[in-house]
């Protein structure tokens, strides 16, 4: 059809002067030529044109060179020979040369056609992608033929601006210009990229009454319009009743149609009437095939044009071969799209380009990386598409030094000022982290769309600039720009890193406005309500959600399990598998997390088999989640099994397991497996220092901790966090060393957090250090006055020293301020079933029985262990009996109880709870381990406690 209308487009001639405005240059690599003569001239231009057939842009400059410095040429019009080389540029886009044959038209002051030759720049301006040099010219043209308004409504849809060429036409019509047939395959594009049916079928009418609609190319353009209208009856219809079927161009026509609209069925259909009816098919014909093939479902029927083409013995046009390897790519076959790559004699921009896409596409970022120098390798020059394609692998791999090369390469080619290139920019320094370069990027781009917005709030997002993002986003509405859902989508995830519940409502209130709700969005929405601890507008969300798929269930089991809600994110999960959706990886791993914070053993050795029975790859996040799990559900034996099976034992994994050992009071254990890491040859990070220290502390290793505080900065030039600095206040807390804590803290580069006043108040109540709890109490509830458990423990602090009037006003603080205390809590599974008990509990359905066991225990205890309650660790000013019925009802000793009275004699006993084991619990505890020969695991606020014997793993130090 394009090239229809290229061919209706110059055959007319006026006489006007030509015009004399120079367009900027706009390409910076030119091709080396010889400067055109400024002396009139007439030739035979039949070589000429000869040259520009074969599409030697170079050899046709030289060409008309000689042309013009020929002594005696012939006496012949110059018209064809200009036209000839502008068609060339045109075709070629070389935008710098067509300035040069419309400079040299203008100082030469030849006597030519000048109406016929300002068409044909028009035309070339619009086909070089400078819209602005097409309309400037236009504008000044005295006069102009119907084929001047053809090359302009054709610019302005080659160059995206559908709405400017149906305002271009509909001057023309004002203006009573007569149509041609040419004028109608451009304005029927524009309703069709437009969408505007109205006026579509308008000109459809138009086309009827001036006879134009047996013109195969307007009956063709027709059907596109009809098409990309979504009106494809229609489309049909009129290809029945009204094209010739022997034209193997309207077959073509109708096949792309369909194809291009996603309605690959009725393209193929059309492709199977084609061969049906014995027209012979060509080039156009198979890639428009091939095209509608370009998915997992349809692989198989472009295999089978693939068979076709093999077998009918001709040798292969590049476009075909070009369409093989999209449709293989585009189908996830990347080995077939390389066999077909490597079996080609001839490969143009399109062939590379394709199979770099091919890997990229395919997630095969280092074969992509690979294929992007062997492309180099041979002499294939990086255009505007490998460029944005090797930018989008290198920075899914976050190799950032790479990523500069080719951002370096594209500014020294002048490639940087493309769009989509500095979109792929922000893009890659995005994924590798570097947002001072993504932003410099982002701001000496000459233009931006809607794409590098989005790109810039998604980039400050994912790299925690959460306020940056949104300030964007503010940036964005003013200056009014039509926001869509994936720019939401970029928001919603800033929204969620700032926990602002009022920004994530604004940001819905927006959404409803607009009517941006999609699947993706609603499933988003749902996960980040979630992370700002509103589980009820999750679930409010989560429950108008149409068609739910495995991302919307797993957004709300993560939105549960965040808020500690694991009861309720398992329910969501077996309700789940009911209904029939298979979960992915996501979701077993959210669930993995929820076994582990219930201690739910059972349910997490289930996912542990599903994930074998499905074949899922035990490396990764996997094998760190299930390290974890088993850890956190008291079972270190396990996570060591875990840890022994991987081969290849990433960075990840070593914390996990130094973190599972620390996590079990095992601190020299966890040593040993930092300095096995190291014999690796791996390089340990924060994290990994951050569990190394939480090991030290929770075994009170205390010069050990200090001394790898000290080498995590000196040796491997890592800023500590905030969170290695209380690691370190907690571990001298732990000693006793309360002098030491304090002064280290004073010392800190920054101000101590909440957290680590914290772990110097809790230090301070268990050593009775008064004159530093008043300090500690005073910093924490300054800095962190919303949170219930920092009145606690400051009214813990002064109960434990029996100051009772501090501790009525801290319980007045928090009755001021609306807050509670979470109540304490203690669970244990058994049989697959997680039982929780609270403080005192009266509702388990064996009451009765658990009670008379918890005083058959503690009677034993008396009697043969020497046990007396403690009632020092009941910290409320009642009388000396109501304080040991309090230690008796305490929820882990009804736990305890319950799994004795449930389990064989033997077996372990798993609890979990809430809250830290007081004293007098933790010696209970001791002692049922020893007299009822029980190994009981409780994991508690702070750590694991493993009794065996009547002794602990901690050593009494937690």
């Amino acid at each position: 059809m394009a090239m229809a209308v290229q061919l209706c487009t110059f055959q007319c001639s006026s006489t006007l002067k030509p015009h004399r405005i120079i367009p900027k240059t706009q390409n910076k690599n030119p091709l080396k030529i010889p400067r055109l003569s400024q002396t009139p001239f007439k030739f035979n231009t039949s070589t000429l044109k000869e040259i520009c057939k074969r599409g030697n842009l170079e050899e046709a400059f030289l060409e008309l060179h000689n042309f013009i410095t020929s002594q005696n040429p012939p006496q012949l019009p110059p018209d064809e020979a200009y036209s000839s080389v502008l068609d060339l540029c045109a075709a070629k886009k070389a935008l710098l040369q067509g300035q040069q044959i419309h400079a040299h038209i203008i100082t030469s002051n030849t006597d030519t056609d000048s109406v016929f030759l300002s068409t044909k720049l028009v035309f070339m301006y619009g086909k070089c992608g400078s819209l602005s040099d097409a309309k400037n010219l236009f504008d000044d043209m005295p006069d102009r033929t119907i084929f001047t308004w053809n090359a302009m409504i054709g610019a302005y849809v080659s160059n995206g601006e559908p709405s400017g060429a149906l305002e271009l036409y509909r001057e023309m019509r004002l203006l009573d210009i007569s149509l041609d047939a040419c004028t109608f395959p451009s304005v029927l594009k524009a309703c069709g990229l437009m969408k505007d049916l109205n006026y579509g079928a308008e000109i459809h009418g138009l086309a009827i009454k001036c006879g134009f609609i047996s013109v195969i190319f307007v009956a063709n353009s027709l059907v596109g319009m009809y098409a990309k209208c979504n009106e494809f009856d229609r489309a049909a219809q009129l290809f029945d009743r009204v094209i010739e079927k022997g034209d193997v161009v309207s077959w073509n026509s109708i096949i792309s149609a369909y194809s291009n609209n996603g309605q690959v069925s009725e393209a193929l259909r059309f492709f199977k009437r084609m061969q049906d009816s014995g027209v012979a098919k060509n080039s156009f014909t198979v890639v428009a095939a091939l095209q509608a093939c370009a998915k997992p479902s349809f692989s198989k029927f472009g295999m089978e044009i693939h068979a076709a083409l093999l077998r009918s013995d001709r040798e292969l046009d590049v476009i075909e071969i070009n369409a093989l390897v999209i449709m293989y790519s585009r189908c996830g076959r990347t080995d077939e799209a390389l066999q077909v790559f490597h079996k080609m004699d001839e490969k143009d921009n399109i062939s590379w380009n394709s199979m770099l896409s091919t890997f990229v596409q395919n997630d095969l970022y280092k074969e992509a990386v690979a294929f992007f120098h062997e492309m180099q390798e041979a002499g294939h020059k990086t255009d505007l598409v490998s460029t944005v394609s090797i930018l989008s692998a290198l920075g899914r791999l976050g190799n950032l030094r790479n990523g500069m090369e080719v951002h370096g390469y594209a500014i020294k080619h002048g490639l940087d000022s493309d769009l989509k290139v500095g979109n792929s920019l922000i893009h890659m320094y995005a994924k590798c982290c570097c947002i001072h370069y993504m932003t410099q990027v982002y701001d000496e781009m000459p233009n931006k769309d809607l794409i590098s917005w989005t790109s810039m709030i998604a980039g400050y997002a994912q790299n925690h600039c959460y306020l940056e993002a949104l300030e964007l986003f503010r940036e964005v509405q003013m200056k009014g720009i039509k926001v869509d859902s994936m720019i939401i989508g970029s928001v919603l995830l800033a929204c969620g890193g700032t926990k602002c519940i009022s920004s994530v409502k604004q940001i819905h209130a927006n959404i409803l406005r607009l009517n941006l709700f999609d699947h993706v969005l609603e499933n988003t929405i749902v996960d980040v309500y979630g992370e700002c601890g509103n589980t009820e507008y999750a679930s409010l969300i989560f429950s108008r959600i149409g068609n739910k798929d495995v991302v919307s269930w797993t957004s709300l089991i993560s939105s549960y399990v965040r808020n500690g809600m694991e009861n309720e994110a398992l329910e969501v999960f077996y309700k789940m598998v009911e209904t029939g959706v298979k979960p992915d990886l996501v979701s077993l791993l959210s669930i993995l997390s929820a076994s582990a914070s219930l201690s739910a053993s059972g349910k997490g050795k289930e996912i542990h088999g599903f994930l074998i029975r499905k074949g899922f790859p035990m490396d990764g996040s996997v094998v760190s989640s299930l390290v974890d799990m088993y850890a956190r559900c008291g079972n270190l034996e396990n996570s060591f099994k875990v840890f022994n099976l991987v081969e290849h034992q990433d960075l990840i994994l070593w914390t996990s397991m130094i973190n599972a050992s620390g996590m079990h009071g095992q601190g020299k254990e966890a040593i040993n497996i930092f300095n096995r890491m190291l014999g690796r040859g791996l390089k340990p990070d924060h994290v990994t220092f951050l569990a190394l220290l939480y090991a030290c502390s929770h075994s009170g290793l205390v010069e050990e901790g200090r001394r790898y505080f000290d080498l995590m900065s000196n040796s491997y030039q890592l800023e500590p966090w905030p969170d290695h600095y209380g690691c370190v206040v907690d571990l001298l807390g732990r000693a006793n060393r309360l002098d030491e804590a304090y002064s280290f803290m004073k010392n800190m580069p920054m101000e101590p957090t909440a957290t680590i006043w914290c772990s110097l108040l809790g230090a301070c109540r268990v050593h009775s250090n008064k004159k530093l709890g008043e300090i500690a109490v005073k910093k924490l509830l300054e800095l962190d006055p919303e949170n219930p458990g920092n009145y606690v423990l400051a009214s813990n602090t002064f109960a434990s020293t029996g100051r009772w009037e501090a501790v009525d006003e801290m319980r007045n603080m928090m009755r001021t301020k609306g807050l509670r205390k979470d109540p304490a809590c203690s669970w244990i599974e058994i049989k697959n079933m997680v039982h929780t008990f609270m403080v005192r509990d009266v509702s388990h359905p064996k009451t009765e029985e658990i009670y008379s066991k918890l005083d058959e225990i503690t009677e034993r205890l008396k009697r043969e262990g020497g046990y007396v309650p403690e009632t020092k660790y009941v910290l409320h000013d009642i009388q000396e009996d109501e304080k040991i019925k309090l230690l008796y009802g305490h929820s882990e000793r009804l736990a305890t109880a319950f799994g004795l009275i449930q389990t064989s004699p033997g077996t372990p006993i798993r609890i979990t709870k809430n809250l830290r084991v007081c004293g007098d619990c933790h010696v209970f505890t001791k002692l049922v381990s020893k007299i009822f020969e029980r190994v009981i695991i409780v994991r508690d606020g702070n750590r694991f406690h493993r009794f065996q014997n009547g002794v602990c793993s901690c050593k009494d130090f937690w």
